[in-house]
């Protein structure tokens, strides 16, 4: 009998032992392994850099934490604290340590302070692989945590996994990994810890709430000095280190907040990247993946925008300011961008959000569209003002009331009519220009089809118009607006790259016709940007725009090799000053910007097919705007359109090479006589202010001297004696 209870029990344990082991391999069962190389990683901040490679921008992260590479690296005090606080036995076991599982149990029943029995393999495991499952207090967790830390220690030295353990590990207050919270507590890294230092760091893991220096500083110090106990009993310090370090205090010397959310330099430009990455990527890739982030910002161009649109803020009044984007056209990389004055104070960012009216500025896209429709540049236009809108809806005024008269398309273009470009819009239609600025990338705005659409009256963000521009500049090729131009993983491999391919939107022909009519807004004498025109003569096109009541100026230019969009005003809609302009900051920015570039002309083209009607409606010459008084250039470009004549003659009063007078000879025939300056076979007038040498009284008025037979000569009379032959009375 004795020997079948006792076969029987054997039976009973050996059945319940396979029971527990069946159970607890299921739980193991879909365990990932140690060998996988994401299976410990932890969170890592992402760097994000300049165009350069080496400039950093920004570092976004979850936690603060600033992971190292060896042991090396950590003062050997820091180690020694944290293996006889968290784990005596760690050089000894295998992972999960039996005696210590053993009397802690035996400690808690006895009623002494409760202990855990996790190694710091399992800590490791619990914070990194199984950190979904932190919170999970069941049975099949440790033993999960237990699998993973056995399989740890077949595959990693004691100290590769003291270094993952360090490198993890929450020592409180948003720091993690024992370098992040060396820097955080003591402005200082982590192999210069000195003893008490680093045995306060070594208790914070325990509850780095409760065990906060900042918020518990006695709490903290009363758990230091339980490490240093520890540390004594181990035979690791003596009395004397002891009882030096026990007595000290805290001595926290806490790095200055950052307050700049990652971002480290030109927070207009970095703080887009950062939009840009979040519509891309999940919160956990960017702000935890350790992702090197290689931007399109060129610092040389950046630094010259910052610049210039301090000096142009610094020049107006109190209110104002400027905003700037650069793009490269053959690319679309958005070199350069400026959002405002003062990040710090207004974070909005006028370059790329929301959009500001563009005024005349948007009469490129109203060009563009016409042109495709077969109107030639050179039709002539009636440029007077006011105009009366076919629609009935109301009038429409030149800047200034200004009389423009009867120019070209291309002069009209120049000065910026607004009476010229209402009309082209009229018989273009408006829906043509939208479809325009859709092809050019303008896209995100709400564009509606209204009369005045041409003059610029919806929102349009710089960022918009620069990338619109740049498909001229790239002869016809439109690329979206780039900011990023790579992004690498953790592990060193690409995970993206841009390698965005331009489409042509515009034919060649139509680019090469716009260009040279904005080219003119620059090299005529009265063109809008007339002030702006860059040094050494480099080839440049653009357009300025003026908003009603002067709400915002802008100017967008290009040269083959770079695009720039400029804004000034008030970004909250208030009046600003007629006087201002982006003349000066515009060609601040693109001649500091293109000084070590060569200047490259535009590229030739075949002249669009001008098929369209209204190039037949030209107006009489007798309507042709008067250019009496202006350069003989400037008179025969704003005439462009007519067959002009010019005769040539002397003046006194009249400048050589400007217009004396203008007279129609014909419907459409114009002569203009322009001055040669002064005849200089023609004898000089006599200089009045000296006296005829023939005169023998110099001093008389009339034509010689007093009569000898007047008795009195200062008788205004014929004689000396009263004509009445009597007495006055």
């Amino acid at each position: 009998m004795l020997l079948f209870l006792t076969a029987a029990l054997v039976f009973v344990g050996v059945v319940s032992v396979r029971s527990v082991m069946n159970v607890t391999d299921e739980w193991a069962d879909d365990l990932p392994s140690v060998l996988e190389s994401d299976a410990f990683n932890y969170s890592e901040k992402s760097t994000v850099y300049a165009s350069d490679g080496k400039t950093v921008l920004a570092q976004f992260r979850l936690e603060n934490r600033e992971p190292l590479s060896s042991m090396s690296d950590i003062s050997p005090l820091v180690a020694q604290a944290t293996i006889d606080t968290e784990d005596v036995r760690f050089y000894s076991h295998n992972g999960v340590d039996l005696y210590g599982i053993f009397r802690a149990v035996i400690n808690n029943l006895m009623g002494g302070s409760l202990e855990g029995a996790s190694t710091i393999t399992q800590q490791l495991v619990r914070n990194t692989i199984l950190s979904d499952e932190m919170t999970d207090i069941s049975m099949e967790r440790k033993i999960r945590e237990a699998n993973l830390a056995l399989e740890m220690e077949k595959y990693y030295s004691k100290d590769e996994i003291l270094l993952m353990y360090l490198n993890t590990i929450n020592y409180g207050d948003g720091a993690y990994g024992i370098e992040a919270a060396a820097r955080h507590y003591f402005s200082k890294s982590a192999s210069e810890l000195n003893l008490a230092e680093a045995a306060m760091l070594a208790g914070i893991p325990q509850s780095p709430s409760n065990w906060n220096p900042v918020y518990n500083p006695e709490g903290c110090k009363e758990r230091r000095n339980t490490v240093l106990s520890r540390m004594l009993a181990s035979g690791h310090i003596t009395q004397e280190e002891f009882s030096a370090a026990a007595s000290s205090e805290l001595g926290l010397n806490l790095e200055p907040k950052d307050d700049s959310n990652g971002i480290y330099l030109y927070p207009y430009f970095t703080s887009y990247v950062r939009t840009w990455l979040l519509n891309e990527y999940s919160m956990n890739e960017i702000f935890a993946g350790g992702l090197s982030i290689y931007t399109t910002l060129d610092v040389d161009m950046q630094e010259i925008a910052e610049t210039t649109c301090a000096d142009q803020n610094d020049s107006m009044a109190s209110g104002l300011e400027s905003a700037l984007v650069a793009i490269d056209p053959s690319n679309g990389h958005v070199v350069a961008m400026v959002g405002g004055a003062d990040y710090q104070e207004n974070q909005f960012n006028v370059a790329a959000q929301g959009g500001r009216p563009t005024g005349s500025s948007f009469k490129t896209f109203t060009l563009i569209a016409a042109i495709e429709q077969g109107i030639n540049p050179s039709t002539l236009v009636d440029c007077s003002s006011p105009y009366k809108l076919k629609s009935g809806l109301g009038t429409v005024e030149n800047y200034g009331g200004m009389q423009y008269g009867t120019r070209s398309l291309q002069s009209a273009t120049a000065v910026s009519s607004n009476t010229a470009y209402v009309q082209l819009q009229e018989h273009i239609g408006g829906q043509s220009i939208i479809e325009v600025c859709k092809r050019l990338g303008i896209d995100t705005s709400d564009l509606l089809n209204v009369d005045t659409l041409t003059l610029g009256v919806f929102d349009i963000t710089p960022l918009e118009m620069a990338s619109a521009y740049a498909t001229l500049a790239a002869n016809g090729i439109h690329y979206d607006p780039v900011v990023v131009s790579s992004i690498v993983d953790s592990k060193g491999n690409e995970i993206y790259k841009n390698e965005q391919e331009g489409k042509r939107v515009l034919d060649e022909s139509v680019c090469g016709a716009v260009t040279d009519v904005l080219k003119t807004v620059f090299t005529q004498s009265d063109g809008t940007a007339a002030s702006a025109r860059l040094a050494g003569g480099r080839p440049v096109a653009g357009k300025t725009g003026t908003t009603s009541d002067f709400h915002d100026h802008t100017l967008v230019g290009y040269t083959p090799d770079l695009v720039c969009a400029c804004w000034i005003g008030d970004r909250f809609a208030q009046i600003t000053s007629e006087n201002l302009s982006c003349n000066g900051m515009f060609k601040q920015f693109m001649d500091n910007a293109l000084a070590y570039t060569p200047a490259h002309d535009f590229p030739s083209y075949t002249a669009p097919k001008y098929n369209n009607t209204w190039n037949t409606d030209i107006k009489h010459a007798s309507d042709a705007n008067d250019q009496s008084g202006k350069s003989l250039a400037d008179a025969q470009a704003a005439l462009e359109g007519f067959d002009v004549s010019v005769e040539e003659e002397y003046s006194d009063t009249v400048p050589a090479g400007s217009v004396i007078s203008q007279s129609a000879t014909g419907d459409k025939s114009i002569t203009l006589i322009v001055s040669k300056g002064p005849d200089p076979n023609k004898t000089p007038d006599p200089d009045p202010t000296k006296p005829d040498p023939t005169d023998p009284d110099p001093t008389d008025p009339g034509t010689g001297d007093p009569d000898p037979t007047d008795p009195d000569p200062t008788d205004p009379g014929t004689g000396g004696a009263d004509p009445g032959g009597g007495e006055s009375s």
